[in-house]
């Protein structure tokens, strides 16, 4: 097992996916929680799929007119964008939030396959990024992810307590002077950059289950607000590096390794809370 660790961690691709991978998982698994307790869950899964169609339309550009850029310096704006406007219309009365996420999505995802075929086709680079690879993990990635995580982690840390008001009781929060709109839109754009940095290794398919597992799995077991947050990343973390390694011994997709390590944690943490009731 140690030589499989030490041939792995020799592959610079791996260095770098690594990498990545784990400052996305913690990240993740940071806002998962929030997104779950707020039930926002859903907003993952359709920002993954608006992620696919703007960076579907990015990668038509650079093929077109070989502009030079990363596509996630196109992705990131984008998905920020049509993050905030969903999360804007929540309380709308005419288009609730799951309708709106479900008629966004499958707009984005529309394109997204639209603009692939009609521009590249439906080839390699198409599946990395709906299904993720680790081979896809370039340097410039690597920058940008470094840089939004660690954004990310220092952004939660700042406004802990606030974030903390708001997702257990917004209209208290309200009513004690805190500005929760503002920092309902630091969620959205926090969650947006998870999405867009997580889709190179996980995928557009994929991404949103590390944000929505670890915190279901630690909320069996833990009911505190940062014992939860302090379990679920530890859980994201711990799955992402087992489902590397199983991905690399076993030849098997990684981000798909990563959803099932995190699909066994939560049975097994289904099952400790079950014996515990007892």
């Amino acid at each position: 097992m140690i030589e499989t660790i030490l041939v792995i961690l020799s592959h610079p691709f791996m260095q770098r996916a690594i990498l990545v991978g784990s400052l996305v998982s913690i990240s993740a698994a940071l806002l998962g929680v929030i997104l779950v307790l707020k039930r926002y869950a859903m907003i993952g899964d359709g920002l993954s799929h608006v992620g696919f169609g703007f960076i579907s339309v990015a990668l038509a550009l650079e093929h077109f007119f070989a502009f030079g850029w990363a596509p996630l310096w196109i992705t990131m704006p984008g998905v920020l964008v049509v993050a905030i406007i969903l999360l804007k219309i929540k309380n709308n009365s005419k288009i609730k939030s799951d309708s709106a996420i479900a008629l966004v999505s499958s707009s984005a995802l529309a394109i997204g396959v639209a603009v692939t075929s009609w521009s590249t086709g439906m080839n390699l680079d198409t599946c990395n990024i709906l299904f993720g690879s680790i081979l896809g993990v370039t340097q410039s990635d690597l920058w940008i992810s470094v840089i939004s995580s660690i954004l990310i982690g220092i952004l939660f840390i700042l406004y802990y307590r606030k974030l903390f008001a708001v997702t257990f009781d917004e209209d208290f929060a309200k009513a004690s002077g805190l500005r929760a709109r503002r920092y309902g839109d630091l969620i959205a754009i926090l969650t947006g950059m998870i999405i867009v940095i997580g889709m190179t290794v996980m995928g557009t398919l994929l991404i949103s289950s590390i944000i929505v597992f670890p915190a279901l799995t630690s909320m069996r077991i833990f009911k505190s607000f940062k014992s939860v947050v302090i379990s679920s990343g530890v859980i994201s973390l711990v799955s992402f590096l087992i489902g590397i390694y199983l991905s690399f011994v076993h030849d098997i997709s990684a981000g798909a390794m990563i959803v099932l390590v995190n699909l066994a944690f939560f049975i097994i943490f289904t099952i400790m809370e079950m014996i515990l009731k007892k």
